[in-house]
This record gives C-alpha cells, sequence and structure tokens, in this order.
C-alpha cells in the first residue's frame, strides 16, 4: 500500500517500518556478540590449589538417624535383650544423613543389590548448600 503518507493506512506502514528496522538492527547485533568464543579459564596447577583440592581426599563419618526416642534413665537401665525401643517415626519416614549435627540429605532405606542384606540409602532430597552455612 503506496498511498499518500498523509493517510492512515500510509503512517501506520511508515512507523511499522521503522520499528521493524530497529528489530533487525538488533537482531544482526546479537549474533555478532554471540559468534565469539566463551572463555575458559586454565586450570590453577598452583601449590594452594593443589592443597585445596585434597580436602577431597578426606574421609567423612555421615551418621544415617532413623528417628528418636524419650526413654527415661531409669527405662534405659532397665532394658535387656530383646527389649524393643519404639522411636518417633514410622519405617516408611525418610531417614536423615547427617555430618556432625547437620542434615544433609534424607533418603529411603533399602538393600544393597547383590548382598547379603546390606543396608543403603536411596537419596530422595539433597540440602541446599547455602542452608547449611546458616
Amino acid at each position: 500500500m503506496t498511498g499518500n503518507p498523509e493517510t492512515p493506512e500510509a503512517a501506520v506502514e511508515e512507523e511499522t517500518d521503522v520499528v521493524l528496522g530497529e528489530e533487525d538492527a538488533e537482531a544482526e547485533a546479537a549474533p555478532a556478540a554471540a559468534a565469539e568464543p566463551p572463555m575458559f579459564e586454565r586450570r590453577d596447577e598452583s601449590a594452594s590449589n593443589g592443597l585445596k583440592r585434597a580436602i577431597f581426599d578426606v574421609p567423612i563419618e555421615v551418621v544415617v538417624s532413623v528417628g528418636t526416642a524419650r526413654p527415661m534413665i531409669g527405662e534405659l537401665l532397665a532394658m535387656g535383650r530383646n527389649h524393643l525401643l519404639p522411636l518417633d517415626s514410622a519405617i516408611e519416614d525418610p531417614v536423615e544423613l547427617r555430618v556432625k549435627d547437620r542434615v544433609i540429605a534424607r533418603g529411603e532405606l533399602t538393600k544393597v543389590p547383590d548382598t547379603e542384606g546390606q543396608l543403603g540409602i536411596k537419596l530422595t532430597e539433597i540440602v541446599n548448600i547455602s542452608e547449611l552455612a546458616d
């Protein structure tokens, strides 16, 4: 529709051309910026970094908490072989994995495949590491 620039149709067409022209310029500029290869840092092979990485080889004890009980001291002292101590959790409740006093994950008790009844834990939740900093 090429018409008189004073008609409403011509004015809309002219505005559309201007807007499309701006979008085309932005679209052409974007691929140029994206075409640059990403910069990768070289692995830090300094002695201090080696010491930082050595911490990954340190063993740590993880305790699995299946529940708690709060017997009176007298009840605890009276317990003997085959005594049943009820816990505050059900069999289907998740267990907690703890390092020191901090919960780091939760999961379900399960039998480790290809073993003679060895227990394992199927992780169902891993605690956000930023929550551990509190």
